[in-house]
């Protein structure tokens, strides 16, 4: 099994849902609001706001997918699709591995769970 997790501009939630929606097995996603404080450009004037304690966050979307090996590359290509916009600040998107899933209504295990 593999999570992915996603980090997308709030604006294109709808569009990466209907992607994932058309991948056949796919079990669900989790969408989380989050604030994206800074990235890899940060402002000059970045210290100065954390200082004063104004830190300005970027409201994003988390997804959460945890899905079998083989859909894996399907789920990133989905949020690649949806979530592109060509800009800075698209997000970012990582792969791990899951180790195992227990269903807590059935006590199912591994793919099962999911």
């Amino acid at each position: 099994m593999k999570e992915v997790k996603a980090y997308i501009k709030t604006i294109k939630q709808a569009a990466v849902i209907e992607e994932l929606h058309k991948i056949e097995g796919l079990t669900g996603v989790t969408i989380l609001p989050v604030k994206s404080g800074f990235g890899r450009e940060r402002r000059e004037d970045a210290l100065v706001h954390i200082v004063d304690n104004t830190v300005d966050f970027v409201p994003h979307v988390k997804l959460e997918v945890i899905c079998r090996d083989d859909l894996a590359q399907a789920v990133v290509e989905a949020i690649l699709k949806g979530a592109h916009t060509g800009l800075r600040e698209d997000g970012k998107i990582y792969v791990s591995p899951i180790e195992d899933a227990v269903r807590i209504s059935t006590n199912e295990r591994g793919d099962k769970a999911v």
